[in-house]
């Protein structure tokens, strides 16, 4: 019997960090959407306005037996740029900042102590700035944006800014990619 658990990251352009997680062993399920923001019901073309106050993030179902909520937060970090304020290379707005959306007080408690250890270990060359706000009603993003990479390979965006990610997270986390991949 699996140990299903949730969590929901934000780490700029969901489609970059759905590819990613899609990839890590544990992960059952990976759905892009939208948290935090003010209005109901909100659209990529809202969001991006940067007008809403969401945050482009993915939700994730995983096996805690499999992968803990600690290591998926070591992937979070190390595979996007945790210290600059709403912006993510050239994608800059709220909606891209980076954010845990934490489930619990666990979560919570979790994020901090790794914020403050990749701190004290100067991973990073500045202060990680990722937001940690509790959980908000989550609104899936439209259908043409889930498995965007997986569906979009080919596309400019996907060839120049998520595979290089992927490669990346493939060379730091070999070993907690599903094996179905390597």
């Amino acid at each position: 019997m699996m140990n299903i658990k949730r969590a929901n990251f934000g780490g700029g352009c969901f489609w970059c960090t759905e590819a990613i997680f899609t990839a890590l062993n544990g992960v059952q399920s990976v759905t892009s959407g939208y948290m935090g923001g003010q209005t109901e019901k909100p659209t990529y073309q809202a969001v991006c306005a940067g007008k809403t106050g969401y945050a482009e993030i993915i939700q994730l179902s995983y096996d805690a037996d499999v992968v803990s909520f600690q290591e998926l937060l070591l992937v979070f970090f190390k595979t996007h740029d945790p210290t600059t304020l709403n912006q993510q290379g050239a994608d800059k707005g709220t909606q891209y900042r980076s954010v845990v959306f934490y489930e619990d007080e666990g979560q919570r408690k979790n994020v901090e102590e790794m914020i403050d250890q990749l701190n004290a270990k100067k991973v990073f060359s500045k202060p990680i700035v990722t937001e940690i706000s509790a959980v908000d009603k989550f609104y899936k993003a439209e259908d043409h944006h889930q498995n965007y990479f997986i569906n979009n390979r080919s596309q400019g965006y996907c060839m120049a800014v998520i595979e290089p990610k992927l490669q990346k997270f493939a060379a730091n986390f070999r070993d907690k990619i599903k094996p179905e991949l390597l």
